[in-house]
């Protein structure tokens, strides 16, 4: 259940930070239009990109504020390198939690490999609106 709790505030803060990226997007939309189209294209990937970083980086906080407070982990450096190791599911296996905590930490790699599916299918439909009819057919 806790485990479930946590997945659903990776979810709010990835979708919140999409949604605001979103509406900067639309509201800088003015200002870059006097910019050539690559600068354009550039500004645009670019905050998209620092929004999808953010999201990530706040995610592993705070996964990493949860093994601290739970006493799970013994320092942030430690708490840190875990939280990133089993959200990005690189799993290296150096630093193990004990068997009653393994299911609640497989939330934090299923929470990471649905935010980083959902910040890849929000870069693919904001490169796809902005190359859209420029491609060669």
């Amino acid at each position: 259940m806790w485990g479930s709790l946590y997945l659903g505030i990776c979810f709010v803060i990835e979708i919140i930070l999409l949604v605001w990226c979103t509406l900067s997007i639309a509201h800088l939309g003015a200002r870059f239009r006097h910019w050539t189209r690559g600068l354009r294209t550039a500004g645009i990937i670019t905050l998209s990109l620092a929004f999808i970083v953010l999201a990530h980086t706040l995610q592993v906080w705070l996964w990493a504020g949860v093994w601290i407070w739970y006493d799970v982990l013994s320092d942030w450096n430690e708490a840190l390198y875990f939280s990133l190791v089993t959200y990005t599911t690189v799993g290296y296996g150096d630093v193990v939690l004990g068997s009653g905590l393994r299911i609640f930490a497989a939330f934090a790699a299923v929470a990471g490999l649905l935010a980083f599916g959902l910040s890849t299918a929000y870069l693919v439909a904001i490169m796809t609106r902005l190359f859209e009819g420029r491609m060669p057919r």
